[in-house]
Parts: structure tokens; C-alpha cells; sequence
């Protein structure tokens, strides 16, 4: 499926966006192809890169080869004339990223959110990892395009809001985007960080010119994003694609959303460390490594070292992970199913094999269509790098919305 252009005065923006974007992934194309692959007409595609050029955001970077008459020069993003930095808080980790226009990381930083912090203490903690990665980074802050901030969910996009995250229970409609705006004196973009990191992949991991794919982030929690025709889609709360509160345990404990059996109250690193202390209570796993209150890390390195108590674990955890994957290819019909967060982190492909297994012999349309199951190369850094790449999804990417505002 590829996204098309309109000739149409109106949509002047979408169109210089959608040709911006279509040089961004081809890394090395012509006028010409633009055109047949925009379905713009060549003068249009002629003036938008005219423009681009002007801008700096495009290179034109040598000659190709010639079918006969003038070699066509190849047209290339360049990289350095956009910068973004991004910013995932967990309520574990507090990291930071800074990348170029092609959303590759010019610097990393990580550190250990301040504990028990409130909403100004974590802005003044934000402002100072994002000085230091900027410095190690050697971006000046008004080369910055503007700020990624990604949390958990749920988050009121319209005012600004953190709502009432997991594992945060003091945390209730805290204004994050203004106190971060305030402490960092840059543009802050707040959202859901599984959402930023299907927007991450779409920018610069597996989604990289994909129509539609699910992304299934598991992090603290288990969240998600959908890209269906090249767009985020968000819903009417912009806060869609929460595949952790799916119900896969009718029967299960409730959780903290009011549902019951959710995937997240099954698979989450809380979860998988109580399970681990009932079932070791209980007289199981005898000759493992495990003992008393293992953490989620602990029982993935177990498990990936041949710890078989491990190892069942783990392949439940992956089988309640592929039920939900079967349900949302069952209601969207993706042709993708990318993996990341660092709860995969020592276990990627045995998690990965256990999807792809369900893909290939559950989903109704099977016979018809399978769809890939990958993992995410962004890893670690998937929500940090999806921060930076809303900033430049927001500023450079072709947006449907924008074809109906006024």
C-alpha cells in the first residue's frame, strides 16, 4: 500500500510532508520515482523539492544511473538540519536520547528516576538529563526541533496530563508537559510511550515504510500502538491500542483499570514476580536457580540459561501474549507484529517464537494472509527514541489529519 498526494492547492503541507517523507525512506531517490510513487504530477514534485532544498532538509547527493539523456541526481534527507530529543519516564528508569532527522541516536543517557518524585521534582530531573545528553550529544539547545516526553498511560493529550499511571498510585492529573516546558525551555510533546514507540518504529526501526503494523510494548506495563495506513492511530481519547488491558483470565484477579484478567495483571514484571513466589511457596521448581522474590530480569536470564521452572514461566507469559496478538490481528488484520520493551530483554526470540507460532495457526484470515512477527531493533531505547520521533512525525511527517482542518 503506498500513500498518495493530491495536486490540490489546499494540501500544499501534506504534499511537501508525504515527498519529504518518501526521500527520507528511500535514501537515495529521484524526481521521477517521487512522482510515480506520490502520484503527484513531476512539476509539483519539481517545486516541493525546490523548497526542501532551499530549506536544507534535502541534499541533492550525486548522479544515478542513466536509462539514456541526463543522469537524474539522487535526493537525500540531511540528516543534521533536524533534531529532536526524547525522553521516556518509567517508574524504574528515567532515559534520554537525542536524534538526528533520520531519528538516529546521537547520544544515550539513562539514570534512575528521584524517588517518591512529584511532578516538579521529576521536571527538574527531566531538565537536567536532557542538558547532559544534549552536551554529550554536542546539539546546542536552539538546534533542537523540541521535546518527546513519553510515560505511561492514561494521559489527557488535550491539557497536558498524567493521569493515574501503574505503580504510581500518588500520581493523579499531574500537569507534566507545562512543568517540563517550563524546566527545559523547549517544545514538549507528552504521550503514551508504547504509542511513541510504534511511532519510534515507524520513524526508524521495523515499521520504516509499513502501512500497518501493531507494536506491543512491554515495559512496567504492557501497552501498544497501531499504524493502520501509514497513520498513528490514537482513538477518540487518544489513548487507543492499551493491549495490556485486554481480558485474556475471565476468571483472573482484577485490575487496576476495573477489568479482570487483564494481559498486563498476567505478564507484567509485578506479575511474573509474584507468580514466581506463589508457585516457589507452593513447593515447584525444585533445582532452580529461582528463590525467594526474583525479579522479572532474573527470571528471563534463568530462563535463557535452560532453568526449565524458568523457562515455564516465561512460555506463559508468552502464550497469554500471543492470545492478544491473535485478537487485535483478528479485528485489524495487520501485515506486522513488532515485539520491544525491556521485558523482553534475554528472552526476544523464545517470546518471539511462541507469536509467530500463534500467528501462523490462529488467526481466522490465516489462510489468506499471515502476518510477520519481528523485534523491535530499537530495544531498550524503543520509547526514548519514539519520544524524539514524535517531535519529527509531528513536524515533517505526512499528516491525514491535516487534510481536514480548517
Amino acid at each position: 500500500m503506498r500513500q498518495t498526494g493530491s495536486n490540490l492547492p489546499r494540501v500544499g503541507q501534506y504534499n511537501r510532508a508525504l515527498v519529504l517523507d518518501q526521500i527520507r525512506l528511500a535514501d537515495g531517490i529521484s524526481r521521477v520515482e517521487l512522482a510515480g510513487l506520490t502520484g503527484l504530477t513531476p512539476q509539483s514534485v519539481s517545486g516541493i523539492v525546490r523548497r526542501l532544498i532551499a530549506e536544507g532538509l534535502v541534499l541533492e547527493d550525486g548522479a544515478g544511473t542513466s536509462r539514456g539523456g541526463k543522469p537524474r541526481m539522487r535526493l537525500r534527507v540531511n540528516a543534521s538540519s533536524g533534531r529532536a530529543v526524547g525522553v521516556h519516564f518509567d517508574p524504574a528508569e528515567l532515559s534520554a536520547v537525542v536524534v538526528d532527522l533520520l531519528g538516529r541516536p546521537l547520544a544515550t543517557l539513562r539514570r534512575p528516576p528521584p524517588p517518591h518524585a512529584d511532578g516538579p521534582q521529576l521536571a527538574a530531573a527531566v531538565a537536567d538529563l536532557v542538558g547532559t545528553v544534549l552536551e554529550r550529544a554536542a546539539v546546542p539547545r536552539e538546534e533542537v526541533v523540541g521535546l518527546g516526553l513519553v510515560t505511561p498511560g492514561p494521559i489527557d493529550h488535550g491539557r497536558g496530563l498524567v493521569m493515574t499511571p501503574p505503580q504510581l498510585a500518588s500520581w493523579s492529573r499531574v500537569p507534566l508537559k507545562r512543568l517540563v516546558a517550563e524546566a527545559t525551555g523547549l517544545p514538549v510533546t507528552l504521550d503514551n510511550d508504547a504509542t511513541a514507540a510504534a511511532v519510534g518504529e515507524r520513524w526508524a526501526g521495523a515499521g520504516r515504510g509499513v502501512a500497518n503494523f501493531a507494536y506491543f510494548f512491554l515495559g512496567t506495563g504492557v501497552g501498544g500502538g497501531l499504524v493502520l495506513g501509514h497513520q498513528v492511530h490514537r482513538g477518540s481519547s487518544m489513548n487507543a491500542a492499551e493491549f495490556g488491558h485486554t481480558t485474556v483470565e475471565p476468571a483472573g484477579g482484577r485490575c487496576y483499570c476495573g477489568n479482570v484478567g487483564c494481559l498486563e495483571m498476567l505478564i507484567s514484571p509485578g506479575a511474573i514476580e509474584a507468580e514466581v513466589r506463589r508457585r516457589l511457596a507452593a513447593g515447584e521448581g525444585a533445582g532452580s536457580v529461582l528463590r525467594g522474590a526474583p525479579g522479572l530480569d532474573a527470571v528471563n536470564r534463568a530462563a535463557a540459561a535452560g532453568d526449565a521452572f524458568a523457562g515455564q514461566i516465561v512460555d506463559a507469559a508468552a502464550g497469554y501474549l500471543a492470545t492478544v496478538v491473535v485478537n487485535v490481528l483478528n479485528v485489524v488484520d495487520v501485515d506486522l507484529v513488532i515485539l520491544g520493551g525491556r521485558g523482553l530483554r534475554h528472552v526476544e526470540e523464545r517470546v518471539s517464537r511462541t507469536v509467530e507460532r500463534a500467528v501462523r495457526t490462529r488467526p481466522l484470515a490465516r489462510d489468506l494472509h499471515t502476518a510477520q512477527v519481528t523485534l523491535s531493533p530499537l530495544a531498550r531505547d524503543a520509547a526514548a527514541v519514539g519520544g524524539a520521533a514524535l517531535v519529527l512525525y509531528a513536524a515533517y511527517s505526512p499528516q491525514v489529519s491535516s487534510l481536514l482542518s480548517r
